[in-house]
């Protein structure tokens, strides 16, 4: 034991150290010289009222020269290319496109055109929809997401607005002033019409250390959005073409005439950029997405922290009541006589038949045991990997497709442990058993998916999954995650059952007549509720990032709310199981799993909350869309609750009765 300990300290101690000696792929710094060209490159057009993104080439935008996209009738057109790195970038539609923006790096430039574009009724029509959905248009250079920077608006004691654009960071009091939002909308509607965002002025910062690498690194991407009607002298010449709205003399600025959407107008793109030295390093370039000066930020964490100092400290007592309860009654049981044993109670009166099969469904509940298993360890997984950094946010897709690796390879642990129980509850048909285990969970979320993406092909959405990634999935599902599934499942089948301390009897025993509260109902409605309060806060941050686009990065946190999860679905399942069987009930397979399963339900009702009190959705696609995959998170969340229930009840079970003497 003492040699593996060893080799296991060695092997954690080496993973920290080379932490700092590679970085991840996509995530890796580059060096710029001067007058390198800087990428800049389009991710796609969401809104929060929609869920739906779009490309940013479904809008008459300017588009590169250079391209080999065609148009609706298949002319040749201006091209995009259209690229993602990983599968979890196909499956958000984060797909990379290019731009016509050209940029060299620490070369300032004033009034850049771009295009100029003349639009009809129809393209009007379609870019005011999209203006009225609140779209934005997010931008990516060197693996950075391009911010805007909102200041708040703060009163001073006598109610007077405080003009924080001057200010630091930070006020006397310590509140942030302002925040940053990735992309930008691409207009507005105002009372005179919609206007459409038709300048740009990019702020792109860099560090430099002479000491450490050559050239400089970009640390920082923002930009500002402005409305310009523009005019011009001379005729026009190109990009050559010479503004009088825009120039080095006069710059663009929000008192600027606005340009307004309207019937067969021409619209003149231009651009600014600006490079600037700046002292953040290039590891804490991200900082600026993290931070939040929502003055609510505070109480939300205070309300996390003691959420789970509440939870802690209940199960905690809950957990002591247990163990003094237990151990009076495994006393009580030894020292009985030959002449007690007529007037035995409590749970140990029904040893014959407390490890008695399950009478509905053993198949069913092996497999969602089996599954339970596989979520749980995904769970981990993912958490202890996206603490370590291997799964930040710099990582595009990276949580997505590890997700989805993961769920794939660690079906031989759900076909493993479903056959395990299936032969603890006398199942023979094991080939069965195996084949549901690798259909069940994986046909329901696939077919949701294919459902859900039809809702999205129909909508003409980038969040569409292409015919060739549906098939390269149901490869996956049938070549690598059912084969794993078999094997797991033979090999757990032709291991010894597992040894439980007593046999049930041949007749079962009569159970005599429960209270009300002893209903599994009421067991299925009340167990839930305290793993859910537990993660409650943090299941609003969550579907926060999911939902509303916000950037979720608190793994480590996380980490331990998973582990209060366990804790405490593992400790509310084992004192109703108990209490269930004081009253001499044995048919607790099903009902323990379903009292921390409906940790899921809860979840559920919960997303409804969440969609008529934060989601400004009206639209029937993206509604259906939204609770077909809030369904299969929360039926996801079922499995992995219950599991953890259900397997602390069995050892629960397997405890206690071994402790007692059985005649």
């Amino acid at each position: 034991m003492n040699k593996y300990i060893t080799v296991l300290t060695i092997f954690f101690i080496a993973t920290i150290t080379c932490t700092h000696a590679f970085y991840l792929p996509g995530v890796a710094p580059k060096e710029f010289k001067v007058d390198d060209p800087v990428t800049l490159k389009y991710d796609k057009m969401d809104s929060t009222k929609t869920q739906l993104p779009y490309s940013v080439y479904d809008l008459p935008f300017c588009t590169p020269k250079d391209a080999e996209k065609k148009d609706k009738d298949g002319n040749p057109d201006e091209v995009v290319v259209n690229a993602a790195d990983n599968l979890g970038e196909v499956l958000a539609g984060d797909r990379m496109e290019s731009s016509p923006y050209d940029l060299r790096f620490k070369q300032n430039h004033d009034c850049q055109i771009l295009c100029k574009k003349q639009y009809d009724n129809k393209q009007v029509g379609k870019m005011k929809k999209f203006i009225e959905n609140d779209y934005k248009i997010n931008f990516w250079i060197d693996n950075l997401p391009g911010a805007q920077k909102f200041y708040y608006v703060l009163e001073d004691e006598k109610g007077q607005t405080v003009d924080t654009s001057n200010m630091k960071d930070k006020n006397k009091e310590g509140d942030l002033l302002y925040r940053y939002d990735r992309g930008y909308l691409i207009g507005e509607k105002t009372n005179n019409g919609h206007a459409i965002f038709n300048h740009l002025r990019f702020t792109i910062s860099y560090h430099d250390e002479p000491g450490s690498y050559e050239g400089s690194r970009i640390v920082g991407f923002e930009f500002e959005p402005f409305s310009v009607k523009h005019q011009f002298t001379g005729g026009w010449k190109g990009k050559s073409t010479y503004l009088t709205t825009c120039n080095a003399q006069h710059p663009v600025s929000d008192d600027t005439k606005h340009q307004y959407l309207e019937k067969d107008n021409e619209v003149i793109y231009t651009y600014d950029v600006k490079y600037v030295q700046s002292a953040t390093k290039w590891a804490q370039r991200w900082n600026i997405y993290f931070r939040d000066a929502n003055p609510d930020n505070e109480i939300h964490w205070f309300s996390i922290i003691n959420s789970l100092m509440i939870v802690v400290f209940l199960t905690g007592m809950v957990a002591m009541i247990m163990i003094r309860t237990l151990r009076r009654d495994i006393s009580k049981y030894n020292e009985e006589t030959a002449d007690d044993l007529a007037e035995e109670t409590g749970w140990k009166l029904v040893h014959g038949d407390v490890f008695r099969p399950p009478s509905f469904s053993p198949m069913l509940l092996s497999i969602m045991v089996g599954t339970g298993h596989q979520m749980l360890t995904i769970a981990m997984a993912i958490v202890v990997f996206a603490s370590f950094g291997f799964l930040s946010p710099a990582n595009r897709g990276g949580l997505m497709t590890a997700a989805v690796l993961l769920f794939i390879f660690a079906g031989v642990l759900s076909g493993y442990h479903s056959s395990r129980m299936y032969k603890l509850f006398s199942g023979k048909s094991w080939r069965t058993n195996a084949l549901l285990s690798a259909l069940f969970f994986p046909g329901i979320s696939f077919a949701i998916f294919f459902v859900l993406n039809l809702f999205v092909w129909g909508q003409e959405s980038k969040l569409a999954a292409p015919f060739g990634t549906i098939i390269a999935l149901a490869s996956l599902w049938g070549g690598v995650y059912m084969p794993l599934a078999f094997c797991g499942s033979y090999f757990g089948f032709k291991r010894d059952t597992i040894e439980v301390p007593c046999k049930y009897n041949q007749i079962p025993r009569q159970i005599p007549e429960q209270q009300w509260y002893m209903h599994p109902l009421f067991s299925f409605m009340f167990g839930g509720i305290l793993p859910f309060g537990a993660v409650f806060i943090e299941i609003y941050f969550i579907m926060s990032a999911i939902w509303m686009h916000q950037i979720y990065y608190v793994f480590g946190f996380l980490f331990v709310v998973l582990g209060i999860l366990i804790i405490t679905c593992a400790e509310i399942t084992v004192v109703m199981c108990y209490f269930q069987l004081c009253c001499e009930d044995y048919k607790w397979w099903w009902r323990t799993f379903l009292a921390s399963g409906s940790a899921g339900f809860y979840l559920y009702l919960y997303s409804f909350m969440y969609f008529f009190t934060k989601l400004e959705i009206t639209n029937f696609t993206s509604s259906i869309l939204y609770f077909g995959y809030m369904w299969l998170i929360s039926f996801g969340f079922f499995l992995l609750t219950g599991n953890i229930g259900f397997q602390a009840c069995f050892w629960f079970n397997k405890q206690i009765f071994g402790a007692v003497k059985i005649d």
